[in-house]
C-alpha cells in the first residue's frame, strides 16, 4: 500500500518505491482495517487534566488502534456550549487521532435545564449525552427527544438509576453477599432502559444507550427494535470478557460501572453482539489518578482505562466468539453508523485512516505500554494474544 499524505494512491504487492517515500515495515503478519473509533472516551480536558490530556488520550488511542475518540462530555467545565465543542476540535485539529466532541445534555451535566443541543451542533458536537452522569429526570430527556429531532441529533444515555443502585459497589448477587459488599442490582439498569425506551416511543427521536450490562437490558433493546423503535445501544468491552468474580480479591481496579455482572448476563451481551441488538463495543476509558484508586475497595472510584488494551482483551478472551471481520463491525463499522460518520474506505483515493493489527502476536502488558496519564487497570503483567502495530490517520503513521 502506498500513501501520498492522507490519501491512499495504490494497493498491491512488489509496489516500487519513490524517492522520499517514508517505508514502514512490519516482522510480523500484518492485517489492515479501517481506523477503529471509541464511543465515550473521558479526557479530562479541561479540568482534570492531571488524570488525562486531549494529548495523552491521543497517545492512548494511537497505541490501541483508535483513529478517532467521540469524548464524553464530563470536564470542567463541561463541553456544554459551542464554545466547548470548538475547544475541543481545535486543541486536537490535525492530529493522528480525529476528536468528535459529545455534548452535554443538560447544562454542565447536571440534570437540571435542557443546554443549547442546537448550537453545539453547528459547532460539530456528533451527539448528546451527560456521560458518567446518567439522565435521571425523564422530562428532560424527553424534552431533549423532542428538541433535537429539529436537527436529527442523536441522545446517549447510560441507564442507570442512582437511587436505586445508591452505595452499590458492585454487582448484587451471590458474590457480593458472601463478601458482605452492597449490591447494585441488575433492575438499577432494567427499570432506567425500560423508561428510555417508553419515552422514546412517546416523543420520537433518536436514542442511543450506552453500556449495556444485564440479560434484561439487551432483550428490552432487542425487542424494542424488533418493534420499529430508532434505538441503538453498546458495551463495554470488560462487561463481555468478565464476570463479578474477579473481584473476590477486592482488587480496586476491577472496580467499574457498569459493574461486571453474573455469567448469565455475560452469555446474554455476547449473544445480543451476535444478533446485533448491540451496535458496537466501547472501552469505557475511565483515568483516574493513583489517590483516587489505590485505596480500599469501597472508598476508591469506579473505573479504569481501557483503550491499549481492547484489541488484545477482544483477541485474548473473545476469540471464540468474534472474528476479525466481527471486531471491525464492532469497533470500526457500527459507532460510525450509530454517530452518523463517514466510513474510512481502503482503496485508492480514499482517505487513509487505517489500523494496523497483528492479531496472533503474544506479548505482556506492563506499565511501558501505557500511553494514558492515569495507570488504574488491572491487566499490568497480563499476557495477552493481538498486538496493535500503529494507526495510520491525519497524514501521519503512529507506531503502536
Amino acid at each position: 500500500m502506498r500513501i501520498s499524505g492522507d490519501t491512499i494512491v495504490a494497493i498491491g504487492k512488489n509496489l516500487p518505491m519513490e524517492p522520499g517515500v517514508r517505508e514502514v515495515t512490519f516482522e510480523q503478519e500484518v492485517y489492515v482495517t479501517p481506523g477503529w473509533l471509541d464511543v465515550g472516551t473521558q479526557t479530562g480536558d479541561p479540568g482534570y487534566e492531571h488524570r488525562e490530556d486531549l494529548a495523552s488520550v491521543a497517545r492512548a488511542a494511537a497505541t490501541g488502534g483508535f483513529t478517532a475518540v467521540a469524548c464524553f462530555p464530563n470536564t470542567q467545565p463541561a463541553i456544554d456550549s459551542k464554545s466547548g465543542v470548538a475547544y475541543v476540535r481545535n486543541k486536537t485539529a490535525g492530529g493522528a487521532v480525529a476528536f468528535h466532541p459529545i455534548g452535554v445534555i443538560s447544562v454542565a451535566a447536571a440534570g437540571k435545564d435542557l443546554a443549547e443541543l442546537y448550537d453545539m451542533h453547528t459547532a460539530g458536537a456528533v451527539a448528546f449525552s451527560d456521560g458518567a452522569h446518567p439522565m435521571q429526570d425523564a422530562g428532560l430527556l424527553l424534552r431533549g427527544l423532542q428538541y433535537a429531532q429539529a436537527f436529527g441529533g442523536l441522545l446517549m444515555d447510560w441507564p442507570h438509576h442512582t437511587t436505586i443502585a445508591a452505595g452499590g459497589l458492585m454487582h448484587e448477587g451471590v458474590l457480593s453477599t458472601r463478601l458482605g459488599m452492597k449490591g447494585i442490582p441488575a433492575l438499577a439498569e432494567e427499570i432506567a432502559v425500560q423508561r428510555d425506551l417508553s419515552l422514546l416511543e412517546y416523543a420520537g427521536g433518536r436514542l442511543h444507550l450506552h453500556l449495556l450490562s444485564t440479560r434484561k437490558g439487551v432483550d428490552l433493546v432487542r425487542a424494542a427494535k424488533a418493534a420499529g423503535l430508532p434505538v441503538t445501544a453498546s458495551v463495554a468491552v470488560a462487561n463481555l470478557c468478565f464476570t463479578d468474580d474477579v473481584l473476590a480479591d477486592f482488587e480496586s481496579n476491577w472496580k467499574v460501572l457498569p459493574p461486571l455482572r453474573s455469567q448469565t448476563d455475560r452469555d446474554a451481551l455476547l449473544e445480543g453482539l451476535a444478533d446485533g441488538t448491540l451496535d458496537f463495543i466501547c472501552t469505557n476509558h475511565s483515568p483516574w489518578d493513583p489517590e483516587a484508586k489505590n485505596l480500599e475497595f469501597p472508598y476508591a472510584e469506579f473505573g479504569m482505562i481501557g483503550l491499549e488494551t481492547a484489541f488484545a482483551l477482544c483477541r485474548t478472551f473473545l476469540n471464540k466468539h468474534l472474528s476479525l471481520q466481527n471486531l471491525v463491525q464492532k469497533w470500526a463499522v457500527g459507532p460510525r453508523r450509530v454517530l452518523g460518520l463517514p466510513m474510512p474506505k481502503i482503496e485508492p483515493g480514499a482517505r487513509a485512516e487505517l489500523t494496523f493489527l497483528a492479531p496472533d502476536m503474544e506479548w505482556t502488558f506492563s506499565e511501558q505500554d501505557i500511553r494514558s496519564k492515569s495507570v488504574n487497570t488491572p491487566f499490568l503483567g497480563q499476557k495477552m494474544t493481538g498486538k496493535v502495530l500503529g494507526i495510520y490517520g491525519g497524514g501521519q503513521f503512529v507506531p503502536g
